[in-house]
Formats: structure tokens, C-alpha cells, sequence
């Protein structure tokens, strides 16, 4: 069964995001037993991100029929991403992950194996949608969580592409889910049908093997994307494309929690690009709001508004 939005348009959203949302529990603090329910996924991070900031948006994916899955759909509804494509599987669990705070920042265990989004299928696709839309995005994660999932995932890409829809791609490599080998052929085949590449440091230099900024973004750009928007953390990115690179400085906050910062960047990134931003002021965008949402835990609640990083912005 497919959802519906609640009060949604009929035109397609301009940004369409593909991969797992799942339920969060977040350690309230560290040495403490208190976890805080949240929300998580990187992709459906991203999508929220991107809706906060104005942009139209639409979730791809599937959620088992249980009380989270229907808070997810309740958290869509409520941020205004597009539910029209989420899939409600009454033969799978929604996934769930807990996030633990200690000396070395913070650490993920999940409970997803066999959820409802690791049995999607190219079959399940939106194809219309995706043809409609202005960006399609994907993340390694959306990649690695199944086969079937991979095989959606990569079929959605050519599908987007083959119909000049513009690919973003975030490489969130999560060695628990694949082999490294496995990952690199496959994210590397993907990244080769990207436009807009959203790689982090650790996850490209490990993908890649290579630890020099300009080598890791030549690397990037030889295989097809137009922009690559290197995530630097607190130090802001490092954007390239053919004909120019720099390093877009870092906003400075007191952070608590980065959990889900990275997908707040390109969630931020991409709605400024599809607004008509240039990557570079798309990217001092993306680096404020990435920045306010490590000031609260949690991946999707202190994702800021537009407002909020627009007077941030303007201070």
C-alpha cells in the first residue's frame, strides 16, 4: 500500500529523496540510561532538511505497518515532505537505532535488519515521479541496506538520468551494512551517474584511498559529477566543480550533538541549488544550518528553519 500526502499538491515535488527513515533513541546525556525518541535515516533527514528550507519534497521509500512507521508518516506529514511514495509493508518492521555519547563523540547501534525499506524493490519505484522531479537524491546507505534496495536504488538513478533529472549523491559509507570492496564498486558505479556528489571526509578517504583535498575532489569530478561538496565538519566544505574550487568557511556554534549534520548540509545545499543558488553560496547556506542543527541532539528536530539561517545569515 502507497500513502498519500495530507494536503499535498498534485505537481511532483522538485526534490526526491530514496532510502531508510527509521526511529531514533537518543542517550539524553552522557552516563545516562535516559534515551530521548527521535527520528533518523539519513535520507529522510535530508528530505526534512530541504523542507525546512522551502523546498518541495517527497520521500521515497516503505514502513512497516506498526506504530512507527506511522509516526514517521505523522513526521512527514507534519514537515510537509510528500508521502505519495512511501510504501506501508504489514510482512516488515520499521528499522530502529540508538545513539550512544561517550569520550570519543558519538556511536550507532541499529536494529534494521529485514525492515520494510531493505525490502523495497525497483519494482516499488515512482518512476513518473522520478522522471518529474528536478533532483533525485540517494546516499550509500540507500545502497547497502539490501540487495533489492541497491538494485531500486541504482535502477532510480538511470531512470533519473535517462530523463535529464539532475542525481545527488551523499556516500555515507556505514562499513556495518557491506564489505568495503563491495561498497567501493558499487558507490563508485553510482557516483558515475551523479551531478551533485555530498561526500565526507572519512567516507571518501576510505572509499578512495586518498587523503589530499585536491586529489580526493579531481578524483570525484573524473568520474562524472559537476559539483562535489566536500563536508569539512566544523572547518565548513570544500566545493569544486570544472572550473573552480575553494573552501567555503564553517559557522562556529557550541555544538552538543552532530548527529545527522551532514544530512542537514545537503539537505540545505540542494534546496539552495534548486532555488537557483551557484554551489558556493549554496554552501555558506548549508554550512549555517548544518552548524545550528549540532546545537540540540538529535537528527531531525534541531534542523533549523530558513528563517533562522537566513538571520544568522544576515548578522
Amino acid at each position: 500500500m502507497t500513502l498519500s500526502a495530507a494536503g499535498s499538491e498534485a505537481r511532483t515535488p522538485d526534490i526526491l529523496a530514496l532510502g531508510e527513515a527509521m526511529i531514533e533513541f537518543n542517550q539524553s546525556a552522557k552516563d545516562q540510561p535516559n534515551y530521548l525518541q527521535g527520528f533518523g535515516g539519513d535520507t529522510s533527514n535530508f528530505c526534512i532538511a530541504a523542507a525546512r528550507q522551502g523546498a518541495r519534497t517527497g520521500f521515497v521509500s516503505a514502513v512497516g505497518a506498526d506504530h512507527f512507521g506511522r509516526l514517521l508518516v505523522d513526521l512527514w506529514e507534519r514537515e510537509r515532505v510528500d508521502t505519495s511514495f512511501v510504501r506501508i509493508d504489514a510482512q516488515a518492521s520499521t528499522g530502529v537505532y540508538f545513539v550512544s555519547h561517550g569520550p570519543n563523540g558519538h556511536a550507532f547501534d541499529y536494529l534494521r535488519a529485514g525492515s520494510a525499506a531493505s525490502r523495497y524493490a525497483p519494482a516499488d519505484l515512482p518512476r513518473d515521479a522520478l522522471a518529474a522531479a528536478k533532483v533525485v537524491h540517494l546516499s550509500g546507505i540507500s545502497l547497502a541496506i539490501s540487495v533489492s534496495a541497491c538494485d531500486a536504488a541504482l535502477e532510480a538513478i538511470a531512470h533519473a538520468r535517462a530523463n535529464r533529472v539532475r542525481v545527488s549523491f551523499d556516500t555515507n559509507l556505514r562499513l556495518k551494512l557491506w564489505p568495503l570492496a563491495r561498497a567501493r564498486a558499487v558507490m563508485l558505479e553510482a557516483i558515475r551517474q551523479t551531478d551533485i556528489c555530498l561526500p565526507s571526509w572519512d567516507d571518501v578517504t576510505e572509499l578512495t584511498g586518498l587523503t589530499g583535498r585536491d586529489e580526493i575532489v579531481d578524483f570525484l569530478l573524473s568520474h562524472g559529477p559537476r559539483v562535489v561538496a566536500l563536508k569539512l565538519g566544523k572547518d565548513g566544505s570544500y566545493i569544486a566543480t570544472p572550473d573552480e574550487r575553494r573552501v567555503v568557511p564553517g559557522h562556529v556554534v557550541d555544538a552538543v550533538d552532530a548527529t545527522g549534520a551532514g544530512d542537514c548540509f545537503g539537505g540545505a545545499f540542494i534546496a539552495r541549488i534548486v532555488a537557483g543558488d551557484d554551489p558556493f553560496t549554496a554552501a555558506r547556506y548549508a554550512n549555517v544550518a548544518a552548524a545550528l542543527s549540532t546545537q540540540a541532539y538529535g537528527a531531525v528536530a534541531p534542523i533549523p528553519s530558513r528563517e533562522t539561517v537566513e538571520r544568522v545569515l544576515a548578522g
